[in-house]
């Protein structure tokens, strides 16, 4: 596909940090955008930074209902849909004994009901123009999940495995899936943890701008391609499927002991 002025587009968790970015890219281009999120206020605001094609529609991707009715309210008034980003998410670290359960339960409605939840809400209007895309933002955790972030991973990993098997079920359809693998990305992603964060956590000093990421996942999208990852490198944790060692090493040495503990 090509996303253009003719492009109806509808982002979850736009608010902030990489939703925000891919917002404000689609918008670049002359697409009508919807923004998806809980912060009325918030999305109120970027809208009207956006122009008169930006429709901010708060709810909360965790509830279905909510977030049908804004999908649908979006595609009836910008005519259709071409394109749906699921992207809203939630990290707590930590480790997984040491963790509120209510937190487990949060990232797995948001993480991964919401992303469910905007794939039902969004496939019949892609069906009904003739096709379109899902992009799933997922995580490079999705390829290898690191210590004190393991049902965070988990989270990530279902949406790996959902991308995957939504891709070729939707063969012929027309509608096409990109899977997103983003590294460390600055972000509010960790706002609010920012004190206890691992040790292997690099994001401070080493994380990439959201807009490059943004410009990534378009390219990605109009060239329907499987997944996305970036930075490029991050596609090396993948092989922790096949050499998990190997990586296990390579992460101590890249990014300290508490990486990869054991051995």
């Amino acid at each position: 596909m090509r996303i253009d002025a003719s492009t109806r587009a509808l982002v979850t968790g736009a608010s902030k940090g990489i939703g925000r970015a891919l917002a404000e890219a689609l918008a670049a281009r002359g697409a009508a955008v919807g923004l998806a999120a809980r912060g009325a206020e918030e999305l109120e605001a970027l809208a009207g930074r956006l122009g008169p094609r930006a429709t901010a529609l708060p709810c909360d991707v965790g509830d279905a209902a909510q977030l049908t009715a804004a999908i649908d309210r979006f595609a009836a008034e910008a005519g259709g849909l071409d394109l749906a980003i699921a992207n809203a998410g939630v990290a707590h670290y930590g480790r997984f004994e040491d963790q509120d359960p209510e937190l487990h339960e949060r990232m797995t409605r948001i993480n991964w009901l919401g992303t469910l939840n905007t794939a039902r809400a969004a496939l019949p209007h892609l069906r009904a123009g003739g096709g379109g895309q899902l992009a799933i933002v997922s995580s490079g955790s999705a390829l290898r999940t690191f210590p004190e972030a393991a049902v965070y991973g988990a989270t990530k990993a279902a949406q790996r495995g959902f991308a995957e098997a939504l891709r070729h079920e939707l063969a012929g359809s027309g509608v096409s899936v990109t899977t997103v693998y983003p590294g460390e990305i600055v972000s509010e992603l960790h706002a609010h943890e920012k004190a206890t964060m691992p040790a292997w956590y690099h994001g401070d000093g080493r994380a990439a701008p959201a807009a490059e990421l943004a410009r990534a996942v378009i390219e990605g999208i109009e060239a329907d391609r499987r997944s996305v990852a970036f930075p490029r490198e991050v596609r090396l944790l993948a092989l922790a499927a096949v050499a998990p060692r190997a990586v296990d090493a390579l992460l101590r040495r890249l990014r300290g002991p508490s990486a990869a503990p054991r051995h």
